[in-house]
């Protein structure tokens, strides 16, 4: 979990830092690219993570390299990746700079009910999360009838659960814990 709060952080510094100056587009690109790069090329990943190898040699090593073919701005931060000794994580930032961003600066919602809305609902409900998550969103539509009522909504790896189904359920377990005398 917490790896995991550092991958996004860091995978947003990154978009921050770099998106200005080459753009969103480009970032996502050279993250795909060095990851697959990091797959294929092993004795680079032991190279980076190698505590025998100081960190101006590395910095060295990685400027002659991907001279030509990554921006100043990707290598500049796999090199405060190394000294922040965080660069066991790269593969991993620039994962989750593809997933996050590759759809430039808008996020992918799912919505699911119980029963069809109306498109001016949806359309409400789309203003809002946009609204609240501050960002563009690609809203996509799913029928569960399993929820029994209400709705979810599914961004990302977050659920905010406003079903019946959900809300039985968490009732189910306060009654539960409650003791009765």
């Amino acid at each position: 979990m917490r790896d995991q709060i550092i991958v996004k952080r860091y995978a947003k510094a990154f978009v921050d830092f770099a998106s200005p100056r080459i753009g969103l587009e480009r970032c996502v690109e050279e993250m795909k690219s060095l990851k697959w790069l990091l797959r294929e090329e092993k004795d680079l990943e032991y190279f980076l993570l190698a505590p025998e190898v100081p960190r101006v040699e590395k910095a060295r090593v990685l400027e002659a390299m991907f001279k030509g073919y990554y921006s100043d701005e990707t290598v500049t931060f796999i090199n405060y990746l190394i000294v922040k000794h965080r660069v066991t994580r790269l593969s991993d930032i620039a994962d989750q700079v593809r997933v996050q961003f590759a759809h430039g600066d808008s996020v992918d919602v799912t919505l699911k009910t119980t029963f069809p809305l109306e498109l001016e609902t949806i359309s409400r409900i789309k203003v809002k999360l946009e609204s609240v998550l501050e960002q563009k969103s690609n809203l996509y539509l799913e029928l569960d009838p399993d929820l029994l009522g209400g709705v979810q909504v599914i961004i990302g790896n977050r659920i905010i659960d406003g079903s019946v189904r959900n809300r039985l359920v968490e009732l189910r377990k306060k009654l539960l814990q409650s003791q009765v005398i």
